[in-house]
């Protein structure tokens, strides 16, 4: 990032033609991967909540509270971006002078549930029609439980090893992140100068605010009145789980800390904690649904766009659905960004230009947002305990 902006203070739009160009392929593999990751890890980890039992009471549970807290992770986002504005006024890489895209702004809630059905999965696919690809692999993924057992295996097994092939190539991709920083930062600073980071300080605020709202306020809530739980004496118990995820940025990789910390300190039960944190490391993404949507309404504030209701419902829907996709890897967040935007057709150069800008600055967002969602499965895990009549759940800290 410092490097981009040195090359662009000094030699301005000649330093673009150095190293644009690997902006540009940066953006292109992030949106390549973009399909096939959604598809096979939204199928994934569909298909991971299991058959029989496992879909019962204990399923049930986990799925709602795992919606519930997303939606308003979600929701708070969208209110805060809407009241601070991050975006407005904002120039990065040139975007307000560019000629805009026509914006997909559905007439209604229901059309924006009717689009979700794709008449052809293949062609959804083709297209980037996102709606419809995290639709058809939801049904997949529900319909892949209800096999019988020789199929199921099967297909469980390819679908798993698709998934992996496909984290694999992401993390690959991820890995080229400072080489795509450097062509898109540098291109743009050469074209809106260092107001550029003024405007990415106030996206990181919104971000961060929202994020801290999550995890200090609504979660905590859910503990004292839905659980019926102390708030402290939890995070406390997880104190060494939210320090891993904050160092790793990854909920995968952190989930066999979560598991112990749950477990051993804040006394769930194997039985639920089993069920629920491989589920929630899988589709339970609070703060990635919640930085998915101030980043797309975000962008387009920057380039001019007004979103109406209904295509803030579209981002929210889509935001919602897509965290399910996200998977736990660093930064795995910021393709998804894509999804949504496609979503609403919000196409064009500039786009990668922004959301470059906004990658140059996500490490430390991106360990917060992950500290959130593995609060959150942990929240989830201890609040199902109760439920389901576990007793000395969060009592005090254990050794």
């Amino acid at each position: 990032m410092v490097l981009g902006v040195l090359l662009a203070a000094f030699f301005g739009q000649g330093a673009v033609r150095w190293t644009g160009w690997m902006g540009t392929i940066f953006i292109r593999l992030l949106k390549m991967v973009i399909v096939p990751l959604i598809f096979t890890s939204i199928v994934s980890g569909v298909a991971s909540v299991g058959g029989g039992k496992s879909l019962g009471r204990l399923g049930l549970k986990t799925f709602l509270y795992y919606i519930a807290t997303s939606m308003v992770a979600v929701v708070t986002g969208l209110l805060l971006v809407n009241f601070l504005k991050p975006g407005v006024g904002a120039d990065l890489g040139g975007a307000v002078h560019s000629e805009l895209p026509s914006l997909s702004t559905p007439g209604s809630l229901g059309e924006i549930f009717l689009r979700m059905i794709p008449e052809n999965p293949v062609a959804a696919m083709a297209h980037g029609d996102m709606l419809a690809i995290i639709f058809f692999a939801i049904l997949c993924g529900v319909a892949l439980i209800q096999l019988k057992e020789a199929q199921r295996t099967l297909l469980r097994s390819f679908v798993d090893a698709a998934f992996e092939l496909m984290m694999a190539i992401t993390s690959g991709i991820i890995r080229l992140a400072p080489l795509g920083v450097l062509g898109l930062i540098t291109t743009a600073v050469a074209a809106s100068g260092m107001g550029a980071f003024a405007t990415l300080g106030k996206y990181m605020l919104t971000i961060t605010a929202g994020l801290l709202i999550h995890l200090l306020v609504t979660l905590p809530l859910l503990l004292r009145f839905v659980g019926g739980m102390n708030p402290i004496v939890h995070y406390r118990n997880m104190a060494e789980a939210l320090l891993t995820a904050f160092s790793t940025s990854s909920s995968s990789a952190t989930l066999p800390v979560t598991l112990r910390c749950v477990e051993e300190k804040a006394g769930v039960s194997n039985r639920v904690s089993s069920f629920v944190l491989p589920m929630g490391a899988t589709i339970n993404m609070d703060g990635t649904a919640l930085y998915e949507c101030v980043g797309v309404i975000f962008i387009s504030q920057v380039m001019g766009f007004h979103l109406g209701l209904q295509a803030q419902w579209v981002v929210v829907v889509t935001a919602l659905l897509a965290s399910i996709g996200a998977a736990g890897i660093p930064s795995a967040g910021l393709v998804m960004i894509f999804i949504i935007t496609e979503a609403i057709h919000l196409q064009g150069p500039q786009v990668g230009v922004i959301v470059g800008a906004m990658l140059a600055i996500d490490r430390p967002l991106d360990m917060l947002r992950t500290m959130v969602n593995v609060t959150s499965d942990s929240c989830g895990a201890a609040i199902i305990a109760r439920s389901e009549g576990e007793t000395g759940v969060n009592e005090r800290v254990r050794a």
